[in-house]
């Protein structure tokens, strides 16, 4: 498995609520909005790369925490702590698997400050009436691939994200309603056999 395929996945066939049309939202306010919340929580439901689907708990503490919980028969768990993407996989043998946050394109939106008018780190910003897209990669290394993001308006949303990874696989995740602002301790973000932080990747 590829180690970003278990971090973003889904389609556009599946129905997202949208309104019926609106302008393309500025990079400033999709940046106000990423900016607006430390916490979230909320479901959502991933595709893999080669086409199978998952669902389960997002759990987002900025910057860099991330926990994707998943449902059975799922046996896998994917946490971020803040410097180091850990993929626990229930049906394998070979234990945590460590990849630095900093060189994935989730880190984009994990980030402290997040400022899509960066120059060179937006790449593509679109609408069709009813989303805007927005394709961000880090403008120092855009080997680490990039993260198309999919935003409502009225208010602005994000319902969706692609991750693009440096290997070539394009996986999404689409969420669902997302709670913002809820208590979440670091606890969460513990990667079983790496720690919290700082812990041993591969590189």
């Amino acid at each position: 498995m590829r180690p970003f395929t278990a971090i973003a996945a889904a389609a556009l066939s599946i129905a997202i609520a949208m309104p019926a049309a609106a302008e393309k939202l500025p990079l400033t306010e999709l940046s106000r909005y990423l900016n607006s919340f430390q916490t979230a929580t909320g479901a959502f439901t991933q595709i893999n790369d080669d086409g199978t689907i998952s669902e389960g708990q997002l759990l987002i503490k900025r910057p860099g925490r991330v926990r994707f919980e998943y449902k059975p028969p799922e046996q896998m768990l994917v946490v971020s702590n803040g410097d180091t993407v850990g993929i626990i996989d229930g049906k394998s043998n070979d234990g945590p698997q460590g990849y630095p946050l900093n060189r994935t394109p989730l880190s984009i939106i994990l980030a402290r400050n997040v400022d899509l008018t960066r120059a060179r780190m937006v790449t593509g910003h679109s609408s069709d009436g009813k989303t805007t897209t927005v394709r961000a990669q880090d403008p120092a290394n855009p080997e680490y691939g990039s993260i198309d993001l999919v935003f409502t308006s009225n208010p602005t949303e994000l319902r969706q994200w692609v991750i693009n990874d440096g290997g070539g696989s394009r996986t999404t995740v689409i969420l669902g309603d997302l709670k913002k602002g809820v208590s979440l301790s670091n606890d969460r973000f513990v990667i079983p056999g790496i720690g919290t932080g700082g812990g041993k990747a591969n590189r």
